[in-house]
């Protein structure tokens, strides 16, 4: 590998078009030096996951100084049409069918409007050697990197990252069997090495979450190679395991969390977690429960939710 002072381009890349004729694009930011490896970094596949794209910002202006190895691709706002919105999945009076961004991959040229413009992108991810998807969640969430079980070069990036907290699935092939659809399962079958970070704090810019995703991604550059600096030491580590301790809620209502129980608590199956009213009669609507045992990682602070929400996520312990 060769690092030369980055050269810096911009285009406009057009994903699907509209009803009315209006394209659905993407600004693709491209940072070439010498030869070296691709990586491709995106942000926003929902739309109120707004931290991602902040820290490519960031990482924006100190490439632009650096001197590189490779080609380093960004798509600050890969969904565009959710973030305009401030919603989390595209309206679906957009794409009925397939309202989750994260949900196509790698896409269908012949499929819905969303299918058409995850295919359109995955010229770009396929041909990457490493895929960092950038997502974050609530503002009380256990920061975490996502890497594939199994896969030596995953953790390491995933590691390297930075956070305190890394995440995978129980089994090896988990993730490749009940998560198809996502872009993780779906570069990593193309045989891409992917993490995925969660930066905390969805909906508003958090400075330092901001940072944090930035430095990240630098240290995994510079891991690689493709920088002259060399990442910084990740911290002690937790690994944790997601085997769907997903709570949801059952009915639409006010959901109120249980005294007591925050980000971080270890909680055994059948933990009261919270309780979900109805606004207007005071019905207590559900009882939320932990549905198994192991340490909360994210806990809905937003009172109002809909049935089918997340309320709280619950990983294992390795």
């Amino acid at each position: 590998m060769e690092h030369e002072t980055v050269s810096h381009s911009v285009s406009e890349r057009t994903l699907a078009r509209l009803p009315s004729g209006t394209d659905v694009s993407v600004t693709v930011h491209r940072y070439e030096g010498g030869p070296g490896p691709t990586v491709y970094l995106q942000a926003a596949q929902h739309g109120i996951e707004l931290n991602g794209t902040a820290a490519l910002r960031r990482l924006h202006e100190r490439l632009l100084e650096a001197e590189l190895a490779g080609t380093v691709i960004a798509v600050p706002v890969v969904n565009s049409l959710a973030f305009d919105h401030g919603s989390y999945v595209t309206p679906q009076a957009v794409d009925a069918v397939n309202p989750n961004f994260n949900r196509v991959w790698p896409g269908n040229d012949d499929g819905t409007l969303q299918e058409r413009a995850v295919a359109s992108l995955w010229g770009l991810i396929e041909a990457a050697d490493v895929v960092i998807d950038l997502h974050s969640g609530t503002a009380d969430m256990l920061e975490h990197v996502r890497f594939q079980n199994g896969e030596h070069d995953s953790q390491r990036l995933a590691s390297v990252f930075g956070a305190d907290y890394l995440m995978t699935d129980p089994k090896p092939d988990r993730s490749l069997e009940e998560y198809r659809g996502t872009l993780r399962a779906a570069a990593r079958l193309a045989g891409t090495t992917v993490i995925v970070p969660e930066l905390s704090n969805s909906r508003q810019v958090d400075l330092e979450a901001a940072r944090r995703g930035a430095d990240g991604i630098e240290n995994v550059l510079g891991e690689v190679g493709m920088l002259r600096t060399e990442p910084r030491d990740p911290p002690s580590q937790t690994v944790l395991y997601d085997d769907g301790g997903r709570v949801g809620a059952d009915r639409s209502g006010l959901f109120e969390p249980a005294s007591g129980v925050a980000i971080g608590d270890h909680v055994s199956e059948g933990r009261e977690l919270g309780t979900l009213y109805c606004p207007a009669t005071f019905e207590r609507r559900q009882s939320v429960t932990a549905t198994t045992s192991g340490v909360i990682y994210s806990l809905t602070l937003e009172s109002a939710v809909t049935a089918g929400e997340k309320l709280a996520g619950i990983a294992e312990l390795e």
